[in-house]
């Protein structure tokens, strides 16, 4: 009898034989653990791959959103023009103030007494009336020089006198000038001068100085290209 065999109860019956023995089953709950944690572990991947994928999409329009807000104007990038600083235009001195020395520089008598009292019709302040300096005489060959200061070149002077003198020169702090100041202003008589500018074309140009109006070109150009 055999060692296995319980007592009282003999023959082969109840013997146990042979290389199989009976095997432990693993408990039903330990599966169904696993098998919740498998599916757990399943549907997370399935939802990590779902909002990558939304993410994709939908970036472009989170980008709408969240790009800050514009004044309006063309974003860097487009073509258009830098944003000029506004240049401050500097009115030009009206003629009352301004002193006008006249010098003839040719051989032909009273020219210069003739032009300064047109000049004082139109307005300008007559300083000397003279010949020309010896530094000037005889050296102006067209119809006209006026000489002034730097500070008179800035401040519009020689401009404003250039408009009753067609083809003038204009040239500062020359040998024998005596306008020193912003508001003086000399006049040197050429040898083809015949006369001052016709009054109604001289007002006309003055206008232009107190009133200057953009070409057609300019406006087009401003229409065109948008300032950033």
């Amino acid at each position: 009898m055999s060692m296995l065999t319980p007592p009282g109860m003999g023959g082969k019956k109840f013997r146990v034989t042979g290389n199989h023995y009976p095997r432990m089953r693993r408990p039903r709950r330990r599966r169904k653990v696993l098998a919740a944690l498998s599916i757990t572990s399943v549907l997370g991947l399935l939802g990590y791959g779902t909002l990558q994928l939304v993410d994709v999409f939908s970036g472009d329009e989170d980008t709408e959103r969240t790009a800050p807000a514009t004044s309006g104007r063309p974003q860097s990038g487009t073509n258009c023009a830098p944003e000029q600083p506004e240049e401050r235009r500097v009115e030009p001195p009206e003629p009352s103030a301004i002193t006008v020395n006249v010098f003839n520089a040719t051989q032909r008598t009273g020219l210069a007494q003739a032009t300064a009292d047109a000049l004082a019709e139109r307005g300008f302040t007559i300083g000397e009336v003279a010949n020309a300096p010896e530094e000037l005489d005889g050296k102006v060959e067209g119809t006209g020089l006026l000489l002034g200061t730097t500070a008179a070149e800035e401040a519009g002077a020689l401009t404003v006198l250039a408009t009753q003198l067609e083809g003038a020169e204009t040239d500062q702090n020359r040998p024998g000038q005596r306008a020193n100041t912003a508001e003086s202003v000399d006049l040197v008589i050429g040898e083809n001068f015949q006369e001052l500018t016709a009054e109604e074309e001289a007002d006309r140009r003055l206008a232009e100085l107190t009133e200057p109006s953009p070409t057609p070109t300019d406006e087009a150009g401003e229409a065109e290209t948008p300032v950033c």
